[in-house]
């Protein structure tokens, strides 16, 4: 889509009165000098950060996604002749992939991974996919890390090909074959499928729609690229854990360029945080207004459906039909996000009158720092494999626990971070075994080389445990004034219950797998958690108890 306000002056005055989105512009003013200098001090930061990859690495990434295009067409090819069709038919069956997210969207960053989809005809079902296109994946010697998350809400095939971290779903229409020119924004392909499906379709719906929907797209990108950097580096980038994923920024960034559709990208990120700062919420953010269609589908309406009424800060897809893209914010999260709106609107202030500077506000999180108790959440395993799955599925249920502690009395917060913490230690004897699956890793003067661990393995003399530790950080109600007695916070209710919610999962293996969730003072952190130059406070030897060891 082209810029519209590039256009000659000639068009400016038809322009200007363009509605973007369900209400008038709030201006159509041009930018200003200053926010034009603005603007490319921006843009110069972001290239520090290293947000633009090189020709190169653009190159790298189209020849992964044609194999995995060939790999797709082999796979239903292969299917089609496993479900007894005749060869001519498996031959035209077809196959495709498409990108969507980031990639698509054309704000992709060096080392970002890219959001593929694989849509097949009729007769290719979501269980050959996470078995038969995850033993072709596996087979394939550029694959590494990959992990099927079946019980997700759009489930998902996560790997690695050549270095070039892939999220890939899967989506089954009701057509015979998928030829090569297939267009997603025919509405009349929802028909027959799944509600699994049809997230799935929309993602790749949803990303063109936005593109279509914003008035300047070079504007919207660089706003788009400063507006997702502050989010991971402030920690509040993440749909599983109950932040915002990509999509739900990138349609918040998209409604602001609606609201300024001539403005440079500092304004409109100047004008972002202050509006969703300011935004009241569940007052939902529309790109466009919500279509009805003829389709037996669900779309997204509070007013019909108790589940969309619970949203605390709906941002609604724009592709038909539309969904929201925030369902797994909770109390806590939102809590959060709008205290970062609030730092991030302050500093941004400070920018445009040229006291403060763009790193500022890019400055890393504190999560660490921030609480004085946190706690563990250990999934263990006795393989690598076993443990992506595990892991995964641990940490896709990771809500409802932050959700269970936001009931707990004297508990205001309950803060999780967005990333766990992976590694892998040799055990020497089983009480080395337990001990690492809670958490409590054996301190050797010399690490095992590969070569040792295997020998060691091979002799019955260690086994090797994996873990992956993910950190919810606690806020506990300050004491009131003049209050001495201590204060109890009982959480053996949430741990209890969300064990056994883990533990129900179908592939749980009680002899292979371990979940921990326990308590941890912020004095007793391990140093995996912080970068070099941070720092813990003192730290003290006596570990913290487990509140709950499953």
């Amino acid at each position: 889509m082209s810029n519209d306000y590039d256009k000659s002056g000639e068009n400016e005055a038809t322009q200007e009165y363009k509605t973007y989105g369900v209400t008038p512009p709030i201006s159509v003013n041009p930018p200003t000098e200053k926010e034009l200098k603005y603007t490319e001090t921006l843009i110069e930061t972001l290239k520090k950060f290293g947000l633009f990859e090189s020709e190169e690495d653009a190159r790298k990434r189209e020849i992964v996604l044609g194999k995995l295009n060939t790999i797709v067409k082999d796979f239903v090819k292969y299917v089609s002749l496993k479900h007894h069709l005749p060869e001519s038919v498996a031959n035209e069956a077809g196959g495709k992939i498409f990108t969507f997210g980031s990639y698509r969207l054309g704000v992709h960053g060096a080392g970002a991974d890219i959001d593929t989809l694989c849509v097949t005809p009729k007769h290719i079902q979501r269980e050959d996919f996470f078995e038969d296109m995850y033993e072709a994946l596996k087979k394939r010697p550029e694959v590494t890390n990959l992990t099927p998350v079946t019980d997700a809400y759009v489930p998902v095939m996560k790997f690695y090909f050549s270095g070039i971290p892939i999220d890939l779903l899967f989506a089954q229409l009701q057509l015979s074959s998928i030829p090569d020119d297939l267009d997603l924004s025919n509405n009349e392909l929802l028909k027959g499928i799944d509600d699994r499906c049809i997230r799935s379709v929309n993602g790749s719906r949803v990303t063109d729609e936005i593109l279509r929907l914003v008035p300047d797209i070079p504007a919207f990108r660089s706003a788009l690229r400063c507006i997702k950097l502050w989010a991971k580096r402030r920690a509040i980038y993440s749909n599983v854990m109950g932040f915002l994923g990509g999509v739900a920024w990138a349609m918040l960034v998209a409604r602001v360029c609606q609201l300024y559709p001539r403005a440079a990208a500092s304004a409109i990120v100047s004008k972002f945080f202050l509006i969703m700062y300011q935004w009241k919420w569940p007052q939902p953010v529309l790109l466009k207004p919500i279509e009805d269609g003829p389709l037996q589908v669900r779309v997204w309406n509070p007013k019909l459906y108790p589940s969309d009424k619970a949203h605390r800060m709906p941002v609604i897809t724009p592709a038909y039909p539309s969904m929201c893209a925030t369902h797994n914010v909770t109390m806590s999260t939102q809590t959060i996000m709008t205290q970062e709106f609030k730092r991030a609107t302050d500093i941004v202030e400070y920018i445009m009158v040229g006291v403060k500077q763009w790193p500022e506000l890019f400055a890393k999180h504190d999560f660490f720092q921030k609480y004085r108790y946190y706690l563990q959440v250990i999934a263990s395993s006795n393989t690598e494999e076993r443990q992506r799955k595990w892991s995964g599925l641990v940490e896709s249920r990771l809500r409802q626990l932050v959700m269970k502690l936001e009931l707990v009395e004297n508990l205001v917060l309950a803060h999780p971070f967005i990333d766990g913490f992976s590694r892998s230690t040799v055990c020497l004897n089983d009480e080395e075994g337990l001990n690492a699956a809670h958490g409590i890793f054996p301190k050797r003067e010399k690490e095992f080389t590969e070569e040792e661990k295997q020998k060691l393995i091979e002799n019955n003399e260690g086994r090797i445990v994996y873990t992956t530790i993910f950190y919810i950080g606690l806020q506990i109600e300050p004491r009131a004034a003049g209050q001495t007695a201590p204060r109890k916070l009982d959480i053996s209710w949430p741990t209890s219950e969300f064990t056994k919610l883990v533990k129900s999962w179908d592939k749980y293996d009680e002899n292979s797998m371990g979940i921990v969730v326990q308590y941890i003072k912020s004095t007793n952190l391990p140093d995996e958690v912080f970068e070099e130059g941070e720092h813990p406070k003192t730290k003290v030897k006596k570990r913290s108890k487990s509140s709950r060891v499953c």
